[in-house]
């Protein structure tokens, strides 16, 4: 059995990917090609749909089946909605924030919404891993470090599509770094909790683990979806989603 100081690496992965993502910014102009921005976006929803298939809801229905992996799964959809709508945010290319009023600026607008964004990324990581150290025969430890590292994956080119805009909104190219770093943080974070929740409460395991692909699902169709489809060049946006969906589903089997 991996005690948690081990599966706390994992934990981290992903916001080490975001983390470097961000620094791309030091590297880059004020703006970023429309086409390598289209593909990014495709590639991490493609990541995130593999991802919240294979390595959560298929491990939660083989546990307890359709009907509770379904609740589970319309729970986590129904949490992010609540949180969309009720907390100030402005996503990446609009102009018109969202949730309640605010008089908060327009970059602190956008790091909250990277933190909505990533906060389902850390509950799948944490459940994963919760899942496989109480309850192992319902994930193995491969699957857990192919959803880690699948989830930095998409959060490289993700980081940096995250720092440009807070750098075009008037932070310094290390303020903007340092800004699209700490907004990762929250993965690790809601990992723990995630983890911890599994700990004490093994009977909610499938409910857990569906409501975190719940979540990503969510944060796909609500935000990347329809960033990547609006405009020009979105055949860009669908090979990237087709090859990020691969890459997933290869990583999930290597290491399965």
């Amino acid at each position: 059995m991996y005690s948690l100081f081990y599966l706390s690496f994992l934990f981290l992965i992903p916001w080490i990917g975001t983390s470097l993502g961000s620094f791309g910014v030091f590297f880059l102009k004020k703006e970023l090609n429309s086409k390598i921005e289209k593909f990014i976006l495709g590639f991490s929803s493609g990541v995130m749909f593999a991802a919240l298939v294979w390595s959560l809801l298929l491990p939660a229905i083989e546990r307890d089946g359709y009907i509770a992996s379904s609740f589970g799964f319309m729970l986590g959809i129904l949490f992010l909605l609540v949180i969309d709508n009720f907390t100030p945010h402005l996503h990446l290319g609009s102009d018109q924030a969202e949730g309640v009023k605010s008089k908060l600026g327009k970059s602190s607008l956008l790091i909250i919404a990277i933190i909505l964004h990533n906060i389902p990324e850390g509950l799948a990581v944490g459940s994963s891993a919760g899942a496989f150290a109480f309850y192992s025969d319902s994930i193995s430890f491969s699957t857990v470090i192919a959803l880690s590292l699948g989830i930095a994956l998409q959060n490289i080119p993700e980081g940096l599509v995250v720092s440009l805009p807070l750098y075009q909104a008037g932070k310094s190219k290390f303020k903007a770094f340092l800004s699209g770093s700490l907004s990762g943080i929250v993965e690790p974070i809601a990992s723990f909790i995630a983890y911890f929740i599994i700990g004490e409460m093994v009977s909610i395991l499938s409910y857990l683990l569906a409501f975190a692909a719940g979540a990503m699902f969510y944060v796909v169709i609500e935000d990347l979806v329809p960033e990547t489809a609006k405009g020009e060049h979105s055949n860009l946006g669908v090979f990237g989603s087709a090859l990020g969906f691969v890459i997933m589903m290869i990583l999930d089997g290597v290491f399965s």
